[in-house]
């Protein structure tokens, strides 16, 4: 007789339109296989109602009272009592006040102080693991001492406290088409008596990285996907992005006077920056005006958001709700699920005393 398979009921907090729970369901392909474990939705909350549509549409076991769109700091957390218990918890709390392209306020900042409330989850829940991400910014924040206090409170959430792990992870390096760097926390509950180490890198190198032209051209994206409308380019960008070679971008192309951008101050290299065929993509965002959207390596055009996607490891039946530039921020916010995946095996392997290859953390 079959042994019931244990569910794994997981929680959510800032979950964007689902990057972490479509790699939870990738994960399931493997570790139901082998320890008849299941990771299931319970439930999940965001303020971006787009994304909550996105969510909803399609991520499994999505319930009329389980996925909640509001602020985190309107909602009493007890209340999430009543529509499911959990015992995993996953956010990714909002980085803005931490990436090194904005202001960097950390703590001084609107977002900053809300990981707050994840560890308020973690007080009410006391779930048998977490995930907590954020951008690589995070490291030099409030001069370091922001990710040393959010370490520090976390590891003592819950009655007995959590084991933290927390390590910068290269996404590009476990074969994402995209030089995308989180800073991902993982803690593991004390009385498990049980450390989590991050996943060793399985794409080592230039050679095997997975370039952005592989990517979105294997296999062709269908004429009749979602999500894949084309930008109407203004012929000015258009004759700009003809003297942009693949990987170079507005300020070290060879661009004629008569259409450099005039820009005072800080040069962000994104801008009007064309991809490299030969490389995984630059860090898909999901903020940012004209010039920001990621152009194509050899078309003279901005990417479309399936096309970003793609660059996300979201497959092709991911539909995203919303306008354009909805999408775009959703697309850009997201954690890729390959990468989800990823630290879902690990962190199950860990629970269930398996081997795997793995790295000493690097913070």
């Amino acid at each position: 007789m079959k042994n019931k398979t244990k569910k794994i009921k997981l929680g959510e907090m800032f979950c964007g339109p689902g990057g972490i729970a479509k790699g939870a369901e990738l994960a399931n392909k493997k570790i139901s296989k082998l320890f008849n474990v299941e990771l299931t939705h319970a439930w999940a909350i965001d303020n971006d109602i787009d994304a909550i549509k996105t969510y909803m549409k399609n991520i499994k076991g999505v319930k009329n009272n389980s996925v909640i769109c509001t602020d985190v700091r309107a909602l009493d957390l007890n209340q999430l009592k009543n529509i499911s218990s959990i015992n995993a918890f996953a956010f990714g709390f909002p980085c803005n006040d931490f990436s090194l392209v904005g202001e960097q306020k950390g703590f001084r900042g609107k977002f900053g102080p809300l990981y707050k409330y994840g560890k308020e989850i973690l007080d009410i829940f006391e779930p048998e693991f977490f995930i907590a991400e954020n951008v690589g910014g995070i490291r030099s924040s409030n001069n370091g001492d922001a990710l040393k206090e959010i370490i520090s409170e976390l590891s003592r959430s819950g009655k007995k406290g959590y084991r933290i792990t927390t390590h910068l992870y290269k996404f590009e390096e476990y074969g994402i088409p995209q030089s995308r760097h989180r800073v991902i926390i993982v803690g593991i509950k004390n009385e498990l008596n049980l450390t989590f180490k991050p996943p060793k890198p399985t794409h080592i190198g230039l050679k095997e990285f997975v370039t952005c032209k592989s990517a979105i051209t294997k296999p062709i994206i269908s004429k009749r996907a979602a999500n894949n409308e084309l930008t109407k380019q203004h012929p000015r960008v258009i004759e700009r992005l003809k003297h942009i070679k693949p990987g170079q971008n507005a300020w070290n192309a060879d661009i004629p006077n008569s259409l450099k951008l005039n820009v005072k101050g800080a040069k962000i290299s994104q801008i009007y920056k064309r991809l490299d065929p030969k490389k995984p993509a630059y860090t898909i965002t999901g903020s940012g005006g004209g010039g920001t959207h990621v152009y194509h390596w050899s078309e003279n055009r901005a990417l479309t958001n399936r096309e970003k996607a793609r660059l996300q490891t979201f497959p092709d039946n991911f539909i995203f709700e919303g306008q354009k530039g909805a999408v775009k921020k959703q697309i850009g916010m997201a954690v890729p699920p390959e990468a989800s995946r990823i630290l879902f095996e690990a962190i199950i392997k860990t629970l269930q005393k398996d081997s795997y290859e793995f790295v000493e953390p690097n913070i």
